[in-house]
């Protein structure tokens, strides 16, 4: 489980790879086969390194896609990590998902949407004024 989390979160120590969208820091990683309950501790150590961001993590498991989007605590009180998890869930053909402000779940049954559901956060997030 170390190890999947490891390789997932960006290896030992491996810095995730950042982009910016609209002046806010953007990771999204793919990590199939990890199951949907470990998703959320990925989410919060990918963020750890971050002032103000983004974090987003969809994996493939048994058929089934889960996205789980973390949003850091000055953030989110501005950006709601609900309000990204439900443009992802969206493009991944589900509907809903919830959470907090700082962390948020969804779901979906097609793994060959992950991408377009990073797509879809990152224009919601290039799109929404946060200042």
């Amino acid at each position: 489980m170390e190890a999947r989390k490891a390789l997932a979160t960006g290896g030992s120590g491996a810095a995730a790879a950042v982009e910016t969208v609209a002046g806010i820091a953007f990771v999204a990683r793919r990590a199939d086969g990890v199951p949907a309950r470990e998703l959320k501790g990925m989410v919060d150590q990918l963020k750890q390194d971050m002032t103000d961001g983004v974090v987003v993590v969809a994996a493939a498991d048994e058929g089934k896609v889960s996205l789980v989007i973390g949003v850091t605590e000055a953030l989110s009180k501005r950006l709601s990590a609900v309000d990204l998890v439900r443009v992802g869930a969206e493009a991944l053909g589900g509907k809903g998902g919830g959470g907090r402000p700082d962390m948020a779940q969804a779901g979906g049954a097609d793994p060959a949407l992950i991408e377009a559901a990073f797509a879809a956060v990152r224009n919601h997030l290039a799109s929404v004024p946060v200042a």
